[in-house]
């Protein structure tokens, strides 16, 4: 149900106040005690893993990740036709049919063997998934990796946007009949954000993690659910969530936010320095909730009513902490 209150976990009233606080969403301990397999998180944090070396493409993926085991896919690599030319990428699929698909939009470091393996978790999960390489289209992409986050902020807004329509349009071909979906990391986060500020027809739910938002966003464009979420620990990140939930309602979105206790940006990223086990565990738990909701069991929403209307749509309360799971 929408517009729910819900008392405050102990986590979030410890946090000294900040500007639209009392409307501050933390579902940290919230998702540790609804989720039977996270049912431990109530009554302790997991402690960070130590850092990762950096990924070899033949070393062996650990098992014990968000949403990996045994039986998760592997993405095979796959080209398909983007704005300027054609566009390289990572395609996995569901066992049987999907019951929805996932645009992957990769961070700063471009498409990495990370990436390739987060696609083949959603498949995992259900959903048919597709990373786009932001890098690939017309020109050479760097070979060094070292060279990604310079090259990726090197291109233009424009075309970014572009790559991800045709992602899009991509999952729409191979997985027709199902709702789409986008997750972004990072850069891919701040991509996303873009997407919403642009509009897409298609685009049911995003889940931006740790992605900056302009301060002059505007996602009145835009109908998709949202779910941002956030590290503590990245001040400038955390700051920028008072301007997204204000962008989000003033379009009318339904959406929520989460900020992660003691997480750095990156926590997602297993192969990375900042990961965090426990709060990786919990954002993909949160982001299957949030897509199995709006992916899955929703149906299509309507263009969103006027922001002035009291009837407008939201899954973020004004003054309550809250679970953007399924009720």
């Amino acid at each position: 149900m929408l517009n729910r209150r819900y008392p405050l976990p102990a986590v979030a009233a410890a946090r000294p106040p900040r500007r639209l606080a009392s409307r501050r969403v933390t579902l940290i301990a919230i998702a540790a005690c609804v989720s039977a397999s996270l049912s431990a998180g109530c009554t302790g944090t997991t402690p960070e893993r130590p850092a990762a070396a950096a990924p070899v493409a033949s070393a062996p993926v650990p098992t014990d990740l968000p949403g990996r085991d045994p039986e998760t896919p592997t993405g095979s690599d796959i080209s398909f036709a983007g704005p300027s030319g054609q566009l390289h990428g990572v395609w996995a699929a569901p066992k049987g049919q999907p019951k929805g698909a996932v645009l992957v939009v990769h961070d700063s470091q471009g498409l990495t063997p990370h990436i390739s393996d987060v696609v083949g978790r959603f498949a995992g999960a259900g959903y048919a998934a597709l990373g786009v390489d932001l890098l690939s289209g017309p020109g050479s992409p760097p070979t060094d990796p070292t060279q990604a986050p310079m090259a990726l902020a090197a291109l233009p807004p424009t075309n970014v946007i572009a790559s991800m329509r045709a992602g899009v349009v991509e999952l729409g071909r191979r997985a027709p009949g199902v709702k789409i979906g986008a997750v972004g990391f990072g850069f891919g986060a701040g991509a996303l954000w873009r997407l919403l500020g642009a509009g897409d027809p298609t685009l049911s739910a995003a889940v931006p993690f740790y992605g900056p938002t302009a301060e002059d966003a505007d996602f009145s464009r835009s109908h998709a659910a949202v779910l941002a979420l956030y590290p503590e620990n990245d001040h400038k990140l955390s700051e920028s969530q008072d301007n997204a939930d204000m962008a989000m309602m003033k379009a009318n979105l339904v959406h929520n936010s989460a900020l992660f206790p003691h997480a750095e940006a990156g926590f997602f990223d297993d192969t990375g320095t900042h990961y965090n086990a426990d709060a990786a565990a919990k954002a993909w738990q949160a982001t299957l909730d949030w897509f199995k909701k709006y992916l899955v069991t929703a149906p299509r929403p309507a263009r969103p009513l006027p922001a002035s209307s009291s009837n407008a749509p939201s899954d973020h309360p004004t003054k309550a902490s809250t679970d953007p799971k399924t009720s």
